[in-house]
This record gives structure tokens, C-alpha cells and sequence, in this order.
């Protein structure tokens, strides 16, 4: 499977895939200096041009939260096919929860290809047929 892939950015190391685990660690490409509550688009300095068929998934690094107390302001992203421009840069909507400062090269979140989902049709039905299991978050309390 081969990722095409463009830096904006001399300074950023460049990607790389370990071999232990399915994510690849992604970078600020800019230094950012974060007040609690404050929100910014953080660099990545990447633009890719991913396989026909996949989408990437972008997610905090486990370490994220407790290094620089930053959230992924909308808990996932995706990135899909079509988003591969020259100019469509990869960026980590970042939300401090307390004053915080991030480097260059840091490594704040990261990302894995998962296969698009395929054709689906909806059916009305007016009966599922399933056992109802107690609601939205009830697994586990009886």
C-alpha cells in the first residue's frame, strides 16, 4: 500500500511506521502556545493522497492529554479519499484545558488507514426483532 505524501515544513520529521502497532505518529509542524479554554487548528505540515478505498483516522496519542493537556476538539478525525490536495493540509483541532505549550516535531496525535465503508441501503421496519438491552449506555448496571 503505498501513501503519497508532501511536508510543508523542512523541520518536521518524517513519517514513519513502527512495528509494533497500527498507528503513525503524527507532528506539529509549528511551535503553539495554548491558554486554558483556548482552541486552535494545529499545523500537522502534511498533505497525502491516501489508497482508493481508504479513509485515515486521527486520534490523541495516548500520551496527549497528560503531556500537554490538549483535547481533540471533535474526539475523531477523518480524513477522507478526496481530501488530497496540495494545499489540504492534515491539522489536530486542539482545545487546552489548561495553559500549554507544543513544539515543533511533538508528537500530539497520530493516525491509521481504515477500509471505507461500502454501498449501504436503509429499510423502514417498524419492529427490529432484537432484544432491547435497557438503553444508551446501560451495558453492565443491573
Amino acid at each position: 500500500m503505498k501513501i503519497l505524501i508532501k511536508y510543508h515544513s523542512g523541520e518536521i520529521q518524517r513519517l514513519e511506521r513502527i512495528k509494533t502497532g497500527d498507528w503513525i505518529d503524527l507532528r506539529a509542524a509549528e511551535d503553539v502556545k495554548l491558554r486554558a479554554g483556548e482552541f486552535r487548528l494545529i499545523s500537522l505540515g502534511v498533505s497525502m493522497k491516501l489508497p482508493e478505498g481508504y479513509e485515515a483516522w486521527v486520534a490523541p496519542r495516548s500520551s496527549t492529554f497528560k503531556t500537554w493537556h490538549i483535547l481533540q476538539a471533535n474526539g475523531i478525525g477523518i480524513v477522507d479519499n478526496s481530501y488530497s490536495g496540495d494545499g489540504d493540509v492534515w491539522k489536530f483541532p486542539a482545545y487546552a484545558v489548561a495553559d500549554t505549550e507544543i513544539k515543533v516535531n511533538d508528537r500530539i496525535c497520530q493516525f491509521r488507514l481504515m477500509e471505507c465503508m461500502g454501498e449501504a441501503e436503509f429499510e423502514e421496519v417498524s419492529c427490529l426483532g432484537g432484544a432491547d438491552r435497557g438503553g444508551f449506555g446501560s451495558t453492565g448496571s443491573n
